[in-house]
């Protein structure tokens, strides 16, 4: 095991600034809400349990020898590869976009020009970030946003999950029910756990009405005494059931998204169909993207150690609440300095002009001196109490200079 006090010894998962949770020494992750895997597996084990333990055996001995067992075989092998597939999914990088310690530069974003239009328009020269920027995926420009958490643009259809805190890459959803987003590196994955869990929810389904009307031949009663004879069969009927409307409507939506390419954020925050989607490449293009293309690597190395000292790494200043680099207090600290210099260059020269108007009106008056004397020292009480103002808001402006 590392030892978490010796610095030199960290790896990346022990100074994560994501909420996941590693186990196996950085081999597995999973989102924050991992308990709620185990409800998964108890839905999809207890029911599985009941058919192997309380109706197969009755199929067994209606069916020939090797179709009975072979009944019972295959939904065993569904539940193992269910299960295989859960674990696949919830326990794996799903394209998790790697943070910045700093923001970018504006020198580091290349050509301004893909700077939205609507954020120069309204800068004066002023410093900041912009918070979108165009690119253009096949031949359509795409607006692509910066995340104050991650300090990056995100790329196409990458978006920041609010549980996990990490910027995903093609972030479909963040699904409760495996613990884990949903994102380029498990979608496969995901669609064929829900398929296949359809699919023995169906075939358990089937096989439960079989043995109620098994029963109902051989004992010559209706379906009621026939569920009551066998009641596991009557409750997985019921069971199955209402999950198979639930997983097949989601398979059914699912396979919707595959051939448009879509995915489940882009679907109902963005309506491609009342606009044009930059993604959809046709139906068969589409789904070869999904099932047929390379996996694509983690760009985590959650083992690799840490280089350096580990308590500044992705360590960021904050200012109103939104990331900053180290160098941007000391720019808008310059640029403040420089607005408050000429503003006090203005006002003391308002104050030498109305001296001198003052001083040249009392010179024919007989209390010139006292009326001068009088003014002047007025506008010094003025001008130390601007001084005071100007000192206090440069406090509260930069907290940390003291």
């Amino acid at each position: 095991m590392d030892d978490a006090n010796d610095p030199s010894s960290l790896r990346l998962y022990q100074v994560w600034k994501g909420t996941n949770r590693f186990y196996l020494g950085g081999r597995l992750i999973f989102g924050p809400d991992v308990r709620s895997l185990l409800l998964t597996i108890f839905l999809i084990m207890a029911p599985e349990t009941f058919f192997c333990a309380l109706v197969s055996p009755r199929l067994v001995n209606e069916f020939p020898h090797p179709v009975g067992l072979l009944i019972v075989a295959i939904s065993a092998v569904f539940t193992a590869c269910i299960m295989l597939l859960l674990f696949l999914t919830s326990g794996r990088d799903p394209g998790i976009i790697p943070r910045n310690s700093h923001p970018p530069e504006p020198d580091d974003e290349g050509d301004t020009s893909s700077i939205s239009t609507d954020w120069a328009g309204s800068q004066s020269g002023g410093l900041g970030i912009p918070p979108t920027k165009n690119v253009i995926v096949n031949r359509v420009v795409v607006k692509v946003k910066y995340c104050q958490t991650c300090m990056l643009y995100r790329p196409p259809r990458c978006s920041h999950c609010s549980i996990c805190n990490n910027c995903v890459e093609r972030f479909d959803h963040h699904c409760p029910w495996v613990g884990q987003c949903i994102g380029k590196r498990n979608y496969c994955y995901f669609f064929m756990f829900v398929c296949c869990t359809t699919f023995l929810c169906l075939y358990v389904f089937a096989f439960c009405w079989v043995n109620i009307m098994k029963i109902v031949e051989a004992d010559r009663c209706s379906i009621w005494k026939a569920i009551v004879e066998s009641p596991a069969s009557g409750i997985l009927v019921v069971y199955t059931f209402v999950v198979s409307w639930f997983l097949g409507g989601l398979t059914v939506f699912h396979l919707y998204l595959i051939m448009t390419n879509q995915t489940t954020y882009e679907n109902f925050r963005y309506r491609y169909d009342r606009k044009m989607n930059p993604y959809n490449l046709g139906c068969a293009s589409n789904v070869r993207e999904i099932f047929f293309s390379n996996m694509p690597s983690s760009k985590n190395n959650f083992r690799a150690k840490v280089v350096g000292d580990s308590s500044s790494i992705f360590n960021t200043s904050t200012y109103s609440g939104r990331p900053i680099s180290p160098e941007m207090p000391k720019r808008s600290f310059d640029i403040e300095t420089g607005k408050r210099q000429a503003v006090e260059a203005k006002e003391f020269e308002d104050i030498q002009s109305q001296i001198g108007s003052i001083g040249g009106s009392d010179r024919c008056g007989t209390h010139s001196r006292n009326s001068n004397w009088e003014t002047t020292h007025d506008i010094n009480m003025l001008s130390v109490e601007s001084g005071l103002e100007h000192g206090i808001r440069d406090r509260e402006k930069i907290p940390g200079d003291c």
